[in-house]
């Protein structure tokens, strides 16, 4: 397992490009959301300054009153027509770009192993076909067709939810005691808010569901090689923005059918497939250690205002003290509607365990 300083560069040129197409999706739903929010916003003013004129007694208008109002309705529906609008564009940008991004995955993933090998061999990215064994294609379509369905099963009820948020933001106002006029010019504000949650919603999805086709990719790459692997070890971006699960997990050594890395959502994690020692491989020739850079060692040479905004003073405590230990910091777990992820163990666990 020589990962050298070429694969090192590797694995971050594959962040890099997959980095980009994930930014250009996001720059992409950015514009769409805010194009969507000032076509609708005027109509929305409009509903609430309806609203506030039907009230009584400097009281927002009742709940019968809010469902009767012709205005407010068309509001909301202009609203559901602009999100579920938004949704479908989404998917399908996301669509077009799940096979290359596949591609790609399985490329580099070669490129990764070749790497790895004599320098005799490391030229082999150059003719990958008739060194590496590549991924089954219908591997790729049923990547590529799960991902497909998961994009367009979590989309769906993006416009439905922000619309009911926005219709019980409207109805809500009656708590509010305020003036109606500054009542309706504060909910212009909340159901933008609303407006935009729905955009955050899609951003997250996009991101995570693009990794997680590249991921499986990579996945089915390993498979197709697995004569040469080991395995793969999870490689993290050593910086004071990566979380202390990413800092525990980077050089954990994983099965090569493993799914991987399982960091949490937006997480900039990746896998570098592993290979055999060269002795192993039968290749007569000394092998070089690995550079892969030890995390605990590196976190330990941060200045101490870096480990403590990673960390948090009380774990960096623990930590210090020997009370708790550098993998414990990393906690598997479960979220409805997603696969499991690894993620930063709550402190109250921590503290358990140290007691």
């Amino acid at each position: 397992m020589a990962i050298d300083d070429r694969t090192l560069r590797l694995a971050a040129g594959m962040r890099l490009q997959v980095a980009r197409a994930l930014d250009a999706e996001e720059t992409q739903i950015l514009t769409a959301w805010a194009r969507a929010w000032n076509e609708i916003a005027p109509e929305w003013q409009a509903a609430l300054d309806d609203l506030a004129s039907a009230g009584k007694d400097g009281k927002w208008p009742t709940r019968a009153q809010v469902a009767r109002a012709t205005r407010a309705r068309k509001a909301l529906e202009a609203t559901h027509d602009a999100l579920a609008g938004l949704a479908r564009d989404m998917d399908l940008r996301i669509l077009r770009a799940l096979p290359d991004l596949a591609k790609d995955a399985a490329t580099w993933q070669a490129r990764l192993i070749g790497s790895q090998m004599p320098d005799a061999a490391k030229h082999a990215d150059v003719a990958l076909g008739g060194v590496w064994d590549r991924m089954d294609p219908k591997a790729l379509d049923a990547i590529v067709r799960r991902s497909a369905g998961q994009v367009q099963a979590l989309s769906y009820p993006l416009a439905p939810r922000a619309v009911a948020a926005m219709k019980s933001e409207i109805i809500r106002g009656i708590a509010i005691g305020d003036n109606p006029r500054t009542a309706a010019s504060r909910m212009l504000i909340r159901v933008n808010g609303h407006f935009n949650g729905g955009r955050n919603r899609a951003l997250n999805l996009a991101r995570t569901e693009m990794l997680d086709a590249h991921r499986e990719a990579s996945r089915e790459q390993r498979k197709a090689n697995a004569d040469v692997l080991t395995g793969w070890t999870w490689v993290a971006t050593l910086d004071a923005r990566t979380c202390e699960s990413c800092w525990s997990q980077h050089g954990s050594v994983h099965d090569v059918d493993e799914p991987g890395p399982l960091d949490h959502q937006q997480g900039r994690c990746t896998s570098v497939p592993t290979t055999k020692s060269w002795k192993d491989l039968g290749i007569d020739l000394p092998e070089p250690a690995s550079v892969l850079p030890d995390a605990r060692q590196v976190f330990d040479a941060l200045p101490l205002e870096t480990q403590t905004a990673i960390l948090g003073q009380t774990k960096l405590d623990l930590l210090n003290s020997g009370r708790i230990e550098w993998a414990d910091l990393s906690q598997r777990r479960s979220t409805d509607g997603w696969r499991d992820s690894f993620a930063p163990t709550p402190l109250s666990t921590l503290l358990a365990k140290a007691s």
